[in-house]
This record gives structure tokens, sequence and C-alpha cells, in this order.
């Protein structure tokens, strides 16, 4: 118990919210708009609590200059603090609030940036540059109209046409000019029918391996070329009667050589496959078209014939049915007229009907998947007389 009398009675002169002068407030909590509520309510900024580092945000709100630090602000920024706001009261302490807030103090303390305007929505990003503004060539899609700087398989895989293109009368005109050297060259004999019939390997091996996708694929091209030239030095030497000997002996080897060459390879598995199959069967054609040497002559000059007259009648711009049939019969009607002017007769019109089946087999094979000009003008024109190499091998000895 303290001696001293109590001062005044319980309610007298007592205002219970009264703030003593030697009673510190504690620092009010910073709130949006705590600044207008200060300036407006009177409070004693020194004992307000400062901020003296950066915020996170600091890349986000400008710069507060000193002069426009204490500038009213916006109408509308005020109108959600109105609850906050008392009599008017500031005006006793307007000018010691100025003095300590004033461009000197503000050098020595980092002062609250103002509350600033809702931030603009951001631009819309820049459009694409045009085309005529990029520097260089500017290659648009495949167009209906065409385009000169994509090939015809291009546009048609890009515009979903039918993957299958036929060659055409060019690639046909090729091939019946070099089966026509082929039916002309064989009665001469095996040396002058050497000389198409190497050109017909070199063809047939780089057609399929474009054909297949595969390019540039100068190891399994000079493999397969390879490949058919041994067959035909074997067949040279050991002469006709015995052409399937020497015809089957180097097909085994190059199937075996095919595989060690893509055991070698640094590929992947999947592209080590697709080359040994690519491989062997562009030296398996090449190879076996050396039976147009193994074969009879009349049979090579009525087969070769065939496959040019059905080719030529396959390129003409007719429905698809339509021109197999006409090929059939242009194949068969040129079977008997050169099997008329050899010893074959009329059973030249079955040898000339079976070339024209693998001359047309061999045509679709290489419309097959969006060829290019290039596989037209290689597989296109080597397939057909390929493929019908070894039919005339075999009808040509029943035959005869």
């Amino acid at each position: 118990m303290s001696d001293q009398p109590y001062q005044g009675g319980p309610y007298e002169g007592h205002d219970p919210y009264q703030q003593h002068p030697e009673q510190q407030q504690p620092a009010p909590q910073a709130w949006p708009g705590h600044e207008q509520y200060g300036r407006q309510a009177g409070y004693d900024p020194q004992s307000t609590q400062q901020w003296q580092g950066q915020t996170w945000e600091t890349q986000t709100h400008a710069p507060v200059q000193a002069e426009t630090a204490y500038l009213p602000p916006l109408q509308e920024q005020q109108q959600p603090y109105q609850q906050y706001q008392q009599p008017q009261q500031a005006q006793p302490y307007a000018e010691p609030y100025a003095q300590s807030h004033g461009p000197q103090a503000q050098q020595q303390h980092y002062t609250p940036a103002a509350p600033t305007a809702p931030r603009p929505a951001p631009a819309p990003e820049a459009a694409a540059p045009e085309p005529s503004e990029v520097s260089g060539p500017a290659y648009g899609p495949a167009t209906l109209g065409g385009n000169a700087r994509i090939t015809d398989a291009q546009r048609a895989r890009l515009e979903g046409r039918s993957p299958i293109i036929d060659p055409g009368m060019q690639p046909a005109a090729l091939t019946a000019l070099l089966g026509l050297l082929l039916a002309v060259a064989a009665p001469v004999g095996s040396w002058a029918l050497l000389v198409p019939l190497v050109l017909l390997q070199a063809v047939t091996a780089a057609g399929w391996f474009r054909l297949n996708g595969m390019w540039p694929a100068r190891q399994g091209i000079a493999l397969a070329f390879a490949g058919g030239l041994a067959a035909d030095a074997a067949v040279l030497v050991a002469g006709r009667e015995h052409a399937p000997a020497a015809i089957l002996g180097p097909l085994g080897i190059w199937v075996l050589l095919s595989l060690v060459m893509q055991l070698r390879s640094h590929a992947s598995p999947d592209e080590r496959m697709y080359g040994l199959m690519a491989t062997v069967a562009s030296a398996a054609l090449a190879i076996l078209a050396t039976g147009y040497l193994g074969a009879d002559p009349d049979a090579v000059s009525v087969g070769a014939a065939a496959v040019a007259v059905a080719v030529l009648a396959r390129a003409l711009p007719l429905p698809t049915p339509a021109s197999v049939v006409v090929a059939l019969l242009a194949a068969a009607g040129a079977g008997i007229a050169v099997g008329g002017m050899t010893g074959l007769g009329a059973k030249g019109a079955v040898l000339g009907a079976a070339a024209g089946v693998c001359a047309l087999i061999g045509h679709r094979v290489a419309a097959y998947d969006y060829p290019s000009r290039f596989v037209h003008f290689t597989a296109g024109v080597a397939l057909p007389l390929s493929a019908a190499a070894p039919v005339v091998w075999i009808l040509g000895r029943t035959l005869g």
C-alpha cells in the first residue's frame, strides 16, 4: 500500500482515454493509406517505423521525388480510407511535420513511396514482321498453284495427296531407250550387251537407295554396284550354261558383305536395320539384272522390247485400270512382233506378257511414297527392266 493520498475521486476528472506524455505509444502498424491518415490525424512521424532498405518490388514502382512525395493522393484512392479520417486536427502539426519531412530530412532516411495509380495494362506485343521485312527469301507453304522452291513430292505430301506419284513420260522414254539398247545388243554378243547392262545396274543401285529415303549412301550404292559387276564377270567367265551358279554365288557373298558393313556402322540399331535391308535389296536387284547376260539372246530381245512398250503405254494419260490393260496388251503384242523376228515365234507373246507384268510392278514400286524427281529418273527408269530380268532368264530357257 502507498502512503500517498488518492488523487481525486473514482471518476472525478479522469479521462480513461487520455494519453500521458511519459508513456510512449508503440509504432503504429503500416497499412495502405497510413500516410494520409497521419497527415490528417496529426500523429508524431518520428515515432513511426521507417523502412531503411529496399522492398521486394523495387522494379515495379517508379521512384518518388522529394517535391512530390507528400502530394495529396488521387480522389479515387482516398475513398477506401474515409473511415480513418477524423476532424481537421492536422493544422497545428503541419509546420513541424513539413520541417521534419522536408527535402533535407529525406536525404537522411528512406521515405516510403506514396500510393501510385494502378499500373497500366502491358502493351500488346509487336506483331510478327511481314515476310517482306525479314531479310532473305521468304518461303511460303505449298499451294495448289505451285511453289518453285519445293519439289512435286513435297507439295503432294503437304497437300495430303496420294503417296503414289507415277514417274511420267520422260522416265518412261528413258526406260524404253535402255530396253531397246538391250534388245539390239543381245544378238550382237555378250560384250555388246554388257554396256547397257552395267548402266542399268548402276541406275538400279542408286535409285533403290534414294527410293528408301537413304541419301547419300555412297558405301551401299558402291557395294550394290560392285555386286552386279562381280556377277557379270562370273557369268562371262562361266558362260551362259552356268549362269545360275554364277549369279547365286555373288548374291550370297554380297549379302554377307552387306551384313558386315552394317555391323561396322556407328549408327543406331534402327538405322542399321534400315541400311541392311536397303543394301541387300539393292545388291540383289543389281545382281539379278545379270540374268539378261545369262539368258538366251532371243529371249532378251523379246523381254526388253516388251518392257519398253509396256512402260510407254503405262505413261499415257489414261485412267489407271485402263492404262494397265493397255500396257499388258502392248507388251504381249511386242512379244509376238519381236518373237516373229527371232526364233521364239508365237511363244514370244507369253514371254512379253510376263515381262510386261514385272515391268508394271517395278513401275509401281518406283511411284510409291511421294518419290522425288531423282527417284523417277533412277528407280523409275531401272526397276521395270531389273524386275523383268529373272522372268526373262527363266522363261527364255523354258520356252527355248
